[in-house]
């Protein structure tokens, strides 16, 4: 089953077309990276998850229910938790006082999830939200997400800000929360390394359109980087197999990176009488490039 369901979706403001017949899944259980670059639909994609932007065609739903429905999109926000960019909450309450009053409105708060939070991100109970520093704050907005019962959680750059250390906190309280509550994490994010770290599927979004979708270790496993050293040249159209996506040469090293049939990349390349072949692995980093330059 899949926890979010969108199909052609389409947003427009104005002149700026933010989402193009934009299509995702992301299944129960999983933690997904949502990717793309600057402007690419993101964050209109979560607003309109949450009810807070109306598109301009297509269909969203979380739960099997439609987000574009006014009611039944506070039955989807009554089952999810989200941190947006906008960390906005009440400057004159402690963080005690936040926890308390956030509470008494989500039937299945879990007092020993925000008391683990609340020890394991250091917060201090007694000082005030404006007194908070940014990263403090930061972890507070994922605190009260994390413990109101929710199975999803939808983060807009849930580490934007952070210091390394206080992101590895942030990291491994999500993956705790998935691994021993089942939660579901759809999260965006600029910090590849961090999706790479945590996530086990993601999304690349290009300018308002899905490019890839898949789970990470099928990304992992599919994509090579195949480096040959060549006496003689091989030209572009000996190696335009199926999932070639992108073929480099400075002298007489030819880089292909390929998606699938690696084996007839290596195959042209013994062929060729190419002095060495060597083939590694590449990181998601690598792969998000390719994606977003092939597609421009």
């Amino acid at each position: 089953m899949n926890l979010i369901e969108i199909n052609g979706l389409r947003k427009r403001y104005k002149d700026v077309e933010a989402l193009r017949g934009f299509d995702l899944k992301v299944p129960e259980g999983t933690v997904c990276g949502f990717l793309g670059r600057n402007g690419a639909g993101k964050t209109t994609t979560l607003k309109i998850l949450l009810g807070l932007v109306r598109p301009n065609g297509g269909s969203a739903q979380i739960f099997g229910l439609d987000c574009t429905d006014p009611a039944q999109s506070v039955l989807i926000r009554q089952r999810i938790g989200f941190v947006t960019e906008n960390k906005d909450l009440y400057p004159y309450m402690t963080v005690g006082q936040t926890l308390r009053f956030t509470a008494g409105f989500f039937p299945k708060w879990r007092h020993d999830l925000a008391a683990r939070y609340l020890k394991l991100f250091a917060l201090p109970e007694d000082r005030k939200v404006t007194k908070l520093s940014k990263g403090n704050l930061s972890k507070l907005m994922l605190l009260l997400s994390m413990a109101r019962g929710a199975e999803l959680l939808i983060l807009d750059e849930p580490t934007d800000g952070l210091d390394p250390a206080v992101t590895e906190e942030v990291l491994a309280a999500l993956v705790d929360l998935a691994a021993q509550e089942g939660v579901a994490i759809f999260f965006s994010s600029h910090q590849l390394q961090e999706v790479e770290q945590i996530a086990d599927r993601v999304c690349i979004i290009h300018e308002g359109r899905a490019v890839l979708q898949e789970e990470l270790d099928e990304l992992r496993s599919s994509y090579r980087l195949i480096q040959m050293v060549v006496e003689q040249g091989i030209e572009d159209s000996a190696l335009a197999f199926t999932g070639v996506e992108k073929i480099n040469r400075e002298g007489r090293v030819i880089s292909v990176l390929v998606s699938q049939n690696a084996e007839q990349v290596i195959e042209t390349a013994r062929a060729r009488q190419a002095t060495s072949i060597d083939v590694r692995p590449v990181g998601l980093k690598e792969i998000f490039l390719t994606a977003v330059r092939t597609q421009a």
